[in-house]
């Protein structure tokens, strides 16, 4: 008689569900990674604005984007209100 309580397959099952996570652990990296260096290209493209002397300039309103916004986000290159207005389209 058996004594294994059923449980014959779980180590195909585990293997499986451990390959699923790693692809997924595999996917997240991916995306990660994609979102860093969209981030560096977004900070390099400010580095040149600011060399050209146009950095903090809205680029739908032509007005000063304010300071705290640029605090937040230093890549900017619209105000909230144009970003907002963006958003809503």
């Amino acid at each position: 008689m058996s004594d294994n309580h059923g449980t014959d397959d779980t180590g195909r099952t585990f293997n499986m569900m451990e390959d699923g996570s790693d692809t997924l652990s595999r996917e997240e990296v991916a995306q990660l990674a994609a979102r860093q260096e969209k981030f560096i290209q977004n900070l390099q493209a400010a580095l040149v604005r600011i060399q050209n002397k146009t950095y903090g300039i809205c680029r739908v309103s032509g007005k000063l984007i304010p300071k705290e916004r640029l605090r937040l986000v230093p890549h900017a290159t619209m105000s909230i209100d144009a970003k907002n207005a963006q958003n809503k389209l």
